[in-house]
């Protein structure tokens, strides 16, 4: 008896894949790595050790949040980018900075849009923009004019990072002028602006807000549609005179491009078990960043979409790095 081809090429197929499927089956075997690319006490580190132990407990495994910093984010994303697409090396950043990275950058060892995949989007805290509280300005007209008569120094968390380019942003829309100071964090751009080494600085409001609350940096906008009673009567910067400006930070999850499909979908529902417990969601809220999940389908489509709109801004502003 003759088999046909076709039924001994499916057969083959069969067998080939019965040893991954019982491999997807049995995931995680091991711990999972947590990659923050930035230095920590910054926003994406606040997330990342906030879930971490609710995502071990769900999957059984520990789950090792390691710091790897550098150029804005692009070295820990390039570990994960080029890590065993397993699901067992997950990369939480601000995926708004992510998108950025191709505009920013004329040489990148990876492509975030075709190396990296969405798992989902975690949370979303909006910029804010504040000063020493020795800068005798309360709002953000009365720091343009200021500008104008004295150098203020602008504390950059990243050089092309999100909270940058939206500094860049509303220097132009506002008219202001002052001098880009880099750092390789936020942590250490707010301790300087603390220190008053620097002045002003825009940065999420989920690792800004406690300097805030505590009187060592003082609040002049919001970068977000509404006013947050978080932090009082505080205008949004688009009601000072930058109409529709929103900004912020959006930390996301994202693993190497080629996960299996049912790795992802597990990654998906548990980080989102994770990021949506009692504990963590009161956590977060209490310090301004608000919960956001999507689908993996969803998340790609919004960097995509982020990826567009801040390259009109790196191109506006020249801003370049090698």
């Amino acid at each position: 008896m003759r088999i046909p081809r076709r039924s001994i090429l499916i057969a083959g197929a069969a067998v080939l894949a019965a040893p991954a499927l019982r491999a997807q089956a049995g995931w995680p075997a091991k711990p999972l790595r947590l990659i923050v690319p930035y230095p920590p006490g910054g926003s994406s580190d606040i997330i990342a050790r906030a879930i971490s132990q609710p995502l071990s407990e769900a999957l059984k495994q520990s789950v090792i949040v390691e710091n790897r910093a550098g150029a804005n984010g692009n070295v820990g994303a390039e570990l994960v980018a080029k890590s065993a697409p397993d699901g067992y090396t997950i990369l939480l950043c601000d995926t708004g900075a992510l998108a950025i990275s191709p505009s920013v950058y004329t040489r990148l060892a990876f492509d975030p849009s075709k190396d990296l995949r969405g798992v989902t989007m975690l949370a979303y805290s909006p910029h804010l923009l504040v000063v020493h509280p020795s800068i005798p300005a309360n709002n953000l007209k009365e720091l343009v004019a200021l500008s104008k008569q004295r150098n203020l120094n602008f504390a950059v968390s990243a050089v092309g990072g999100a909270p940058h380019l939206a500094g860049v942003a509303v220097e132009r829309a506002s008219g202001a002028r002052w001098q880009y100071v880099p750092y390789k964090g936020g942590a250490q751009a707010i301790q300087d602006t603390i220190g008053g080494q620097t002045e002003v600085m825009m940065n999420g409001m989920l690792a800004t807000i406690p300097h805030v609350q505590s009187g060592k940096l003082k609040v002049l906008g919001v970068s977000k549609r509404t006013r947050m009673p978080l932090i009082g009567d505080v205008p949004t910067i688009a009601e000072q005179g930058v109409p529709g400006f929103e900004s912020g930070t959006w930390q996301g999850a994202l693993v190497a491009n080629g996960t299996p499909a049912p790795i992802l979908a597990r990654l998906n529902a548990e980080l989102i078990r994770a990021i949506r417990s009692p504990d963590v969601r009161a956590r977060l809220a209490g310090q301004g960043a608000e919960v956001v999940t999507m689908t993996p389908v969803e998340q790609d489509r919004f960097f995509n979409a982020e990826r567009t709109r801040w390259a009109k801004v790196v191109t506006e502003g020249n801003v370049k790095l090698e």
